[in-house]
C-alpha cells in the first residue's frame, strides 16, 4: 500500500485494544524464554499430528477427535490466562497442571478407544472420573477462550437431561442420571466427540491451517492493495475498498471481528477522512466484515459442518451461497454508492494508490492458492484433499515470494554496489525463510483453531443432551405450535432465536443448535429443501455479529471509528438488508440456492435481484438520482422486494414499479432543477408521528410542484 493510506490506518496499539475488547481470543498471555518455547513446539506437535492424519488416513476417528481435544484445550490453558486482568507474561503452574491434565484424560480416551467401544453403558468407575473431569476441563477452557453464555445453555440443557422428571407438560422425561449424562457426552458419537468436533479436527482444521498459511504469504496486503486499484479513487472509493478486501479476506479469516479489525483500520479512517458519517463508515467496515462468513469458497466453519449436517459435499454449500453472498456484498456496494451520491463525497487520489495491472503483475500470483481450492473442490475432491493441495500451493507461492525478493535485491545490491550474488545465496536465503514461514504458520494455525475446537466440544455437549432427551422435537413442536403453523410467522421466531442466540454463542454452536432444533420444522412448515433450511439458520446466527444491541462486529468497528455504537449496529442492519431479506426468499424459492435451477433460471435470478437490490438499497438510503420523498421510497421498496423474489410475474411487476419511481425522479430532475437537499436534517427534534405526518405532506407537496410546473410550461 501507498504512504498516504498507510498514514492513515489506526496504529497497532489501538487495533490490539479493539480486538482484546471484543474478541476473547486475542487475549493471550506474552510468553517469555521457556514457555514460549514450550508453547510453540506443543503447536508444532499438533500440527504434525494434524498433517499425518491428513495425508495418511490411518489416525480412526475415534482416536484423532480426542488428540484433537487433548492438544486444543492444552494449548488453551498455556496460553489463556485465567481472566482479563491476570498476568500476562507469566505461565503459572497450576495452568501448567491443567493442560497436562487435559492432556491425560484425552489420550486416556484415545488409547483405550477399542476397549471403551466395547463397554460402552458398562463404563468402569475410573472412565466416569476420566470423563467428569473432561467436561469440568472443557467448561474452564470455554470460559476463557469463547466465553459464558454458550457454557450456560450447555449448563441448562445437562440440567434438564438430569432434572427431567420435574419438567412440566411436554417437557418432561423420565431422567437420567450423572453416569449416564456422562457416557453420553464422553464415550459416544452423540456428544463431545461427536460430529462438530469431527469436523474441527479434520477439514476445518486444514483450511484454518490453509489461512495461516495464506496469511503469512502476505495476500491480506494484497487484498487491499487490489481492492485501492480498483475502487479506491471511484466515488466514495475508501468504503468500497472496504467491501472489496472484507470479501476477499472472508476466504482467508472466519472470525467477523478479526475482519473488522484488521481491514478496518485501515479503510474506517480513510473513509471519515473522506466525508463519511463515523457510524456508517464502521457499520460499512463491520458489515463487510461479517460477510466474509458466507463468501465462497472458503466460508466460516460452520459451512463445513452444514455440509456433514445434511449429507452433501462441501462444494454443494458454496454453491447454494453463490447468489445470497453476491447479494449481501452488492446491497452494501450499492447503499454505499447512493450515499456518496447523496453526500458529494470523492475518491482517494488516484496518484497514491497502486496501479492494477503493474500489482496484478507483481502480486498476482499470491492468488494462486484460492484458484486451486477452487478448482480441486469444482472437479470433485473431498475438502481435505483440497486444504491439503492448497496449503502445498501456499509454500509454493511463498518460495517464489522469496526467490523475487532475492533476485531483486541482488540486482540492486549489483547496481548500487557492484556486489554479486552468487545463486546458491538466493537459493540459501529462500530455503530458510521459506521454512520459517512454514513453522510460523504452523504455530499460528494451532492458535487460530482453538476457539472453533472448543466452540465445536461445547456444541457436542448440547446436541448430545438433545439426542439424549429429545428436546428438538418438543421445541419444534413448541415453535410451531406458537406460530399456529404459518410458515412466515416459523421463520420469523426461527429468525430470532438465531439472532439472539448468535449474540453470545459463535457462529458454529449457534448453527449446530438452530439447525438441530429448528431446521427439520422450517422443512415440514415451508415445505423447503434441508439445505435451504439449514442455509436459513445459517445466515441469521452470523448477522447478529452487526445486530444491535450486542452487534460485536459492529462495536468493533466503533471503537475504531469512536463512533456511537447503537447507531453503528443500526447503521450496519441497513446495509446488510439482503441478509435480512434473502433467507426468505430462498426457503420459498430454493432455485436461488441452484436446487433444481437451470442456467437461465440464474440468469433471470441474479439480474432481477440485483437491479430488486437497487431499489431497496434506494428506499433505505432516501435517494437515487436525487433525494426520494416517501412515496418514490415506497415505490423502490415495493418494486425491489418483488424482483428479488424469483419468478416471472413479480419480476415483470417489480421491474415497472421501479421504473415509475425512476422516471418520476427524472422528470424532477429536469422540471425542478438540482439535487434536492436531503430532509434528513428536518426530523431532528420531531416526534414519531409528526414525522410521519411531515414525510407524507412533503411527497404531496412534490407532487403538486410537478403539477404546476407543467402548467407553467404548457
Amino acid at each position: 500500500m501507498q504512504e498516504n493510506p498507510q498514514n492513515m490506518a489506526a496504529t497497532e496499539a489501538e487495533v490490539q485494544a479493539v480486538m482484546e475488547k471484543y474478541d476473547r481470543e486475542s487475549v493471550t498471555r506474552h510468553h517469555k524464554k521457556w514457555a514460549k518455547w514450550l508453547v510453540f513446539a506443543v503447536c508444532i506437535i499438533f500440527c504434525l499430528v494434524q498433517l499425518y492424519s491428513a495425508f495418511t488416513g490411518r489416525v480412526a476417528a475415534t482416536q484423532l477427535r480426542p488428540l484433537h481435544l487433548g492438544f486444543v484445550m492444552s494449548l488453551v490453558y498455556l496460553i489463556y490466562p485465567v481472566t482479563k486482568k491476570s498476568p500476562r507474561d507469566k505461565l503459572p503452574i497450576y495452568d501448567l497442571i491443567l493442560a497436562a491434565l487435559a492432556m491425560g484424560v484425552c489420550l486416556y480416551i484415545a488409547l483405550q478407544h477399542v476397549e471403551l467401544a466395547k463397554r460402552i453403558n458398562r463404563n468402569t468407575d475410573l472412565d466416569i472420573y476420566v470423563g467428569a473431569l473432561l467436561i469440568i476441563l472443557l467448561f474452564e477452557c470455554c470460559r476463557r477462550v469463547v466465553g459464558l453464555p454458550i457454557m450456560v445453555v450447555a449448563v441448562v440443557f445437562m440440567l434438564y437431561a438430569y432434572f427431567g422428571q420435574y419438567m412440566p407438560g411436554d417437557l418432561m422425561h423420565r431422567g437420567f442420571s450423572v453416569r449416564r449424562i456422562i457416557t453420553q457426552l464422553v464415550y459416544t458419537t452423540e456428544g463431545i466427540m461427536g460430529t462438530p468436533l469431527g469436523a474441527s479436527s479434520t477439514f476445518i482444521f486444514l483450511f484454518v491451517l490453509f489461512g495461516a498459511f495464506l496469511e503469512r504469504t502476505e495476500v491480506g496486503n494484497f487484498f487491499i492493495d487490489f481492492a485501492n486499484a480498483i475502487a479506491g479513487h471511484k466515488r466514495g472509493g475508501p468504503a468500497k475498498v472496504a467491501v472489496l478486501a472484507s470479501a476477499l479476506e472472508g476466504t482467508v479469516s472466519g472470525s467477523s471481528v478479526a475482519n473488522t479489525v484488521g481491514s478496518g483500520s485501515f479503510t474506517i479512517p480513510m473513509m471519515k477522512r473522506l466525508g463519511y458519517r463515523k457510524e456508517f463508515a464502521a457499520a460499512v467496515e463491520a458489515t463487510a466484515s461479517t460477510g466474509g462468513q458466507i463468501m465462497p469458497p472458503v466460508m466460516g466453519a460452520a459451512a463445513f459442518l452444514m455440509a456433514e449436517s445434511v449429507g452433501v459435499p462441501y462444494m454443494e454449500v458454496v454453491k447454494a451461497a453463490l447468489i445470497p453472498a453476491a447479494l449481501y456484498f452488492v446491497g452494501i456496494y450499492i447503499i454505499i454508492e447512493l450515499e456518496a451520491r447523496k453526500y458529494g463525497l470523492v475518491g482517494m487520489d488516484k496518484a497514491t494508490l497502486p496501479k492494477f495491472l503493474p500489482l496484478v503483475k507483481k502480486k498476482g500470483y499470491l492468488i494462486l492458492p484460492l484458484i486451486v481450492i477452487i478448482v480441486f473442490l469444482s472437479i470433485g475432491y473431498t475438502p481435505i484433499f483440497s486444504a491439503l493441495v492448497g496449503i502445498a500451493s501456499c509454500v509454493l507461492c511463498d518460495i517464489i515470494r522469496h526467490v523475487i525478493i532475492g533476485v531483486v535485491g541482488a540486482m540492486e545490491a549489483r547496481k548500487e554496489r557492484k556486489e554479486k550474488i552468487s545463486a546458491a545465496r538466493i537459493a540459501g536465503d529462500v530455503a530458510v525463510h521459506t521454512a520459517e514461514d512454514v513453522i510460523f504458520s504452523m504455530d499460528k494455525g494451532a492458535r487460530n483453531v482453538l476457539g472453533v475446537a472448543v466452540a465445536c466440544g461445547m456444541a457436542g455437549i448440547i446436541v448430545g443432551m438433545i439426542t439424549l432427551t429429545g428436546i428438538g422435537l418438543t421445541l419444534g413442536n413448541s415453535l410451531t405450535a406458537l406460530a399456529g403453523g404459518n410458515q412466515y410467522l416459523t421463520l420469523l421466531f426461527t429468525m430470532l432465536a438465531s439472532i439472539i442466540l448468535g449474540m453470545g454463542v459463535p457462529t458454529t454452536a449457534n448453527y449446530l443448535i438452530t439447525s438441530t432444533i429448528m431446521a427439520g420444522t422450517v422443512m415440514k412448515v415451508v415445505g423447503c429443501d434441508m439445505l435451504a433450511a439449514h442455509m436459513f439458520v445459517f445466515y441469521f446466527g452470523i448477522i447478529a455479529d452487526i445486530t444491535p444491541p450486542v452487534a460485536l462486529a459492529a462495536m468493533a468497528g466503533a471503537a475504531i471509528a469512536k463512533s456511537d455504537p447503537f447507531r453503528t449496529g443500526l447503521n450496519a442492519v441497513k446495509l446488510a438488508i439482503a441478509a435480512f431479506i434473502v433467507p426468505y426468499i430462498f426457503v420459498f424459492n430454493n432455485k436461488m440456492l441452484f436446487i433444481g435451477a437451470q442456467w437461465y433460471d440464474i440468469l433471470q435470478i441474479g439480474v432481477t435481484s440485483i437491479i430488486g437490490m437497487i431499489g431497496v438499497a434506494a428506499a433505505l438510503e432516501g435517494y437515487m438520482t436525487r433525494h426520494a420523498h416517501l412515496l418514490q421510497r415506497i415505490l423502490f421498496l415495493a418494486g425491489g422486494l418483488l424482483l428479488i423474489e424469483p419468478g416471472l410475474m413479480t419480476d415483470i411487476v417489480g421491474i415497472v414499479i421501479i421504473a415509475v419511481a425512476f422516471l418520476w425522479q427524472a422528470l424532477e430532475n429536469k422540471r425542478l432543477g438540482g439535487k434536492m437537499v436531503p430532509s434528513v436534517g428536518y426530523y431532528k427534534d420531531m416526534s414519531a408521528g409528526k414525522r410521519i405526518g411531515f414525510v407524507l405532506a412533503e411527497s404531496f407537496v412534490m407532487l403538486g410542484r410537478l403539477v404546476k410546473g407543467k402548467e407553467k410550461k404548457a
